[in-house]
């Protein structure tokens, strides 16, 4: 499994971006996929998920303003990302976790995303 993210950028505080994530190979039925982020010095923590079915979680710091979404057909994942703040700023990862078991994660190479005050 391949999975190649875009999107990423430089944004002033309040502006948006929106992030895209294409997986391919052999890929699951079922699976969950996300976006993840690591801002410097600090550990990666998730920001969105998304089921096949559509079913979604959110970080608290962005709920409200980022949305994700899923193209099941295209494989396919998007963040939205509105209302940046300067904390927003890291590094996002995308990740497709199998339903296998066990369960398998693969990650992308990450694409940045910097919010300017």
């Amino acid at each position: 499994v391949q999975l190649q993210a875009s999107g990423g950028g430089l944004v002033q505080a309040g502006g948006s971006l929106r992030l895209s994530c294409v997986a391919s190979g052999r890929l699951f039925s079922l699976n969950v996929m996300g976006w993840h982020r690591q801002a410097p010095g600090k550990q990666r923590d998730v920001v969105a998920t998304i089921t096949n079915s559509g079913s979604t979680n959110y970080a608290d710091s962005v709920k409200a303003r980022f949305t994700i979404s899923r193209d099941n057909a295209k494989n396919t994942v998007y963040l939205q990302m509105n209302s940046l703040k300067p904390e927003d700023t890291a590094v996002y990862y995308c990740n497709l976790r199998t339903r296998s078991l066990p369960p398998m994660d693969y990650w992308g190479k990450g694409t940045l995303v910097t919010v300017s005050s």
